[in-house]
Parts: structure tokens; sequence; C-alpha cells
């Protein structure tokens, strides 16, 4: 073999060694993350799939070959099912959809406003002053929290009963529930805005006593504009908590009318587990649009806000 014909191999062999190599992942090629990745979405995309497919579906089953992605026959029945108010058919139940709904909308978002400015106020008192008992009670404020909620069900149930002998728009009632919900967040918001609060400079608030501001319009003024990412996250957080919170909403919410989606929505299958999943699976699909909005609303801050108040406790 000639010189020439030695070249024009090598070249030839490191051209089709340069092709094979395309196919393969390169030494800390990312390949395997997008993998990764794609896994996870697909994972996490399969559940909403799978109810969108049973929302449509002219079948209204959960399992067996009918219960497909893709349903073969695709009709909105179940969405007039779920909405209607009058069901002519008498083995269905009547689902109060519309009154759930709006009871989903105002209790959880009732509660996460409150629930976050009270945590605000909280967590800028123990942020900024020094006060006998501040260590002791921000202690206490996170031995609260481990204790699960449901282990004070009898107790929540007996005060609220007690409590609407006399004032009975605060008893077993949506402000009862919501008085419940108040307390049971504000340990939680109050750590998560406290951290956010202590990365805020000290300087600004001199700098605002120096011009003859007050604690309260120092607050207002110069700590909450600056706190605004961690609200936002406290208060997505409080309200998808709330609105998907199942065991006390459905011991204090005794009337249909009063309850909340979740409750609801459990009533409207109880008893009648293999009939009305098609009507379920829809009104589950019109429960994500309150929670995505606001989620979408709110994304800009989301980020920032769960890792401002990582950086210092």
């Amino acid at each position: 073999m000639t010189t020439a014909e030695q070249a024009e191999y090598s070249v030839g062999t490191a051209v089709a060694a340069k092709r094979r190599r395309r196919w393969f992942p390169k030494r800390g090629s990312n390949l395997w993350r997008h993998g990764v990745a794609l896994a996870g979405v697909a994972f996490a995309l399969f559940p909403i799939v799978y109810v969108t497919g049973a929302a449509f579906n002219a079948i209204p089953t959960l399992v067996g070959a009918s219960a497909n992605p893709v349903p073969e026959h695709v009709t909105l029945q179940n969405f007039r099912d779920i909405l209607s108010t009058n069901q002519p058919d008498p083995t269905k139940p009547t689902a109060h959809f519309a009154w759930w709904y709006v009871n989903s909308i105002i209790i959880p978002g009732v509660s996460a406003f409150f629930s976050v400015l009270m945590g605000a106020m909280a967590a800028y008192a123990f942020a900024r002053f020094r006060f006998k008992g501040r260590r002791v009670g921000m202690l206490t404020l996170l031995l609260i929290q481990m204790f699960p909620a449901f282990l004070s069900l009898v107790a929540i149930y007996l005060i609220l009963q007690s409590v609407g002998e006399v004032f009975p728009f605060a008893g077993l009632t949506r402000v009862g529930l919501i008085l419940v919900y108040l307390g049971g967040a504000l340990g939680v918001n109050t750590w998560l805005m406290k951290g956010f609060f202590d990365t805020i400079p000290t300087e600004l608030d001199e700098s605002a006593r120096v011009d003859g501001a007050t604690p309260t319009q120092i607050f207002w003024g110069v700590i909450l504009p600056l706190a605004v990412p961690v609200l936002a996250v406290i208060t997505l957080i409080s309200y998808v908590f709330t609105l998907n919170e199942f065991v006390i909403a459905s011991f204090v919410l005794t009337t249909s009318k009063s309850q909340t989606l979740i409750v609801g929505l459990h009533e409207f299958i109880a008893n009648r587990y293999d009939q009305n999943w098609g009507p379920f699976a829809a009104g589950v699909l019109l429960t994500a649009i309150a929670p995505t909005a606001l989620f979408f609303a709110l994304q800009r801050y989301i980020v920032e806000g769960l890792t401002g108040g990582a950086v210092k406790g």
C-alpha cells in the first residue's frame, strides 16, 4: 500500500469513527440527564392525561379496557352531570358543584390571606425586635407543627360546637373552618417569612426610622414591599394546602352546600364506586383551574421566594 493510499485509509477510518461516535454520548455528556428529565415529566403528566381521558370518556370508568387515556367515544356529558343541579336519574347523586367551587375559592382564599398577614406580622416581630421569650416562642411554634392536625380532631369539633352555641356563625360552619386553618398555618408561615425577613438589611429600617417612620410604617412601607416573593409563595402554599385538606373539612362542614370541592367530590362517589368516575374526573379537571391560575399569576416570585429565606436563619 502506497503512502497516499495509507493516508486516504487513515482519513476514511477517522471519518467513520467520528460518525460512530455521534450515536454514543461522550464521556460527561448530559444525554442521560435529559433521559431522566423526560422520564420524570412523563411520570408527572401521566395522571393528568389519564384523568383528562376519563373526563371525556363516554364510559364512566377508570379500570378495564374502556379506561383509555385517549377515549374512543368523546363526550361532554360528564361535565353536564357534575354541573347539573337537577339530576333526572334517581340512581345518580345531585352535585352542588357550583357551591363547592365557590367555597373552595372563598375558604382557601380567606385562610391564605389572613394566615399570610398574621404570619408576616409575627415574623416581623421575631426578626426585628428583641424581647423576653423570643427564642422560646419560635421553638414553641416549631414544636407545635410536629403534631399532625388530625390528632386534635375531637378537640376541634367540641370547641367549634361550644363556640357555635354562643356565636352560631363561628361554629361548625365555613367561618369556623377558616379559624381552624388560620391557627394551623400560622407556625410554619411565621418560620418561613422570618427567615426571609432576616435577609432584608436592617439599615433600611434605621434609615426609615431616621426619617421619622414608626414601626408600623416600616412594616407596611419597607418590609412588605421587599418581601413580596415570599408572601406570594406562602399564599400559594397556604391556598393549595387548604384546598386539598379533607379530614378537618369533612368533620366541620356537614351540609352539602357548605362543603369544599374535595369533600363534595368524595361524597359524590361515596357508595357508588363504579358509577360516577366520569363526572368525578370532570370535576377534578375543573377544580384544577383555580390553583393553576394562581400558580401562573405568582410564577415569577416562586423561585426567588423559595430560596430567599434559606441563606440566613
